[in-house]
């Protein structure tokens, strides 16, 4: 296959789109909370403005990622997705009433979340046509993830938590423009129909695999909507709250670049099981801090956690799930990833914060994520001695 200098054009301005959308991503993920905290609303309240983004995403997902796959276009599907996410922005800056809110939220996750899937297909694709792992591309994301954790909130921190919309359109513009510039990857064979879609569906293997993505997506999303929420009880800053993503994030880059030197030397089970492990040590630690500085290391084990899991599981769903279906594929691991997950642990996590206290919360998100680790580990003793030589899941 034919190898490139890492100075490509199309790669080049795919990782800059790349950077800009992770930005998007930590906005909507650690700061769009604050924001919803400064306009007064319950821990109750912000999980429910949580939750109903993955709701909306259980087929918003999945819906545009078919229409991809069916009219054979990812660069056209973007631009629709962040116009529409671009003129939702602005009419959040208008909603100051939890049902207003509510009602705005919900629009704006129909068009916010698909894009993240869309996005790990156009990398998967440009990667591959040009003889490259896809984590070439996709470490730009963890590094706008982490420019962005530390410069929203120095920004915040110094015009105040108001501004937060305003940076998300600027950022939303941005990507636009370079969303102009990237190379379209189409799907490779036929258009996509609903029986392509059932026979993804009737794979043990896959369903098995989702189930297990499931169970560890509660605990991983409960930390995610109530990271800043925790800080900001433990006395934290904005700026320190941006330190905090900024660990997670920086800390995700060796780990993608190790495995995308080495990672198909190991069985992909293995590594699915210290992943869990290393989710459920990182939350039972979370329990037990009371320091905000503390956290900000406790953050650092998302390379071991998160860091192994996603690499791992996008391997594992490239090789088991054919070319013309893989936005489609990759549609459904987001949607038990973020969606499914996220509507239980926003609805359930804010429950539980709110009038258990946030270290319960902590022990029920690592309940979760050694529900998963018994579900890998199960499966894995399970397989024949042969398929355990084997490195595909």
């Amino acid at each position: 296959m034919r190898r490139v200098q890492l100075g490509h054009p199309d790669i080049n301005w795919l990782r800059a789109f790349t950077f800009t959308i992770y930005g998007t991503s930590v906005l909507v993920g650690s700061y769009f909370p604050l924001f919803y905290r400064y306009l007064g609303f319950s821990t109750t309240q912000i999980g429910y403005l949580y939750a109903i983004g993955p709701l909306i995403s259980l087929f918003s997902n999945l819906l545009w990622s078919m229409i991809s796959d069916r009219y054979r276009t990812i660069k056209r599907i973007l631009l629709i997705l962040l116009v529409g996410q671009l003129v939702l922005t602005l009419a959040l800056s208008f909603s100051v009433s939890f049902a207003s809110m509510m009602v705005v939220i919900t629009i704006f996750y129909f068009f916010f979340y698909p894009i993240y899937p869309l996005a790990d297909t156009l990398a998967i694709s440009t990667a591959l046509q040009y003889g490259r792992n896809f984590t070439v591309v996709r470490m730009f994301g963890s590094l706008g993830y982490a420019f962005f954790a530390i410069a929203i909130g120095y920004v915040l921190s110094h015009f105040g938590t108001p501004w937060t919309l305003i940076i998300s359109m600027l950022l939303t513009i941005t990507t636009l423009v370079f969303t102009f510039r990237i190379k379209d990857q189409p799907a490779t064979a036929g258009k996509l129909n609903l029986s392509g879609l059932f026979t993804i569906l009737q794979q043990k293997e896959l369903i098995w695999f989702l189930s297990c993505v499931f169970c560890l997506a509660i605990g991983h999303r409960m930390n995610e909507a109530f990271l800043t929420i925790t800080l900001k009880e433990m006395g934290a800053g904005d700026s320190l709250i941006g330190w905090s993503v900024l660990a997670s994030s920086l800390s995700e880059i060796p780990i993608f670049f190790v495995l995308s030197l080495y990672g198909d030397r190991f069985k992909e089970l293995p590594l699915l099981l210290i992943s869990c492990i290393m989710f459920a040590a990182r939350f039972l630690l979370m329990s037990i801090t009371d320091s905000a500085g503390s956290v900000i290391l406790i953050q650092m084990m998302h390379s071991v956690s998160f860091g192994i899991f996603y690499v791992t599981s996008v391997r594992y769903l490239a090789r088991l799930i054919p070319d013309q279906y893989r936005a489609t594929g990759l549609a459904l691991f987001t949607i038990m990833w973020s969606s499914v997950s996220g509507l239980l642990s926003g609805a359930l996590g804010g429950m539980v914060f709110e009038h258990f206290g946030r270290k319960n919360f902590y022990l029920v998100a690592m309940s979760f994520a050694i529900l998963a680790c018994a579900g890998f580990a199960f499966r894995y003793l399970r397989r024949p001695q042969a398929d355990n030589q084997d490195v595909i899941l």
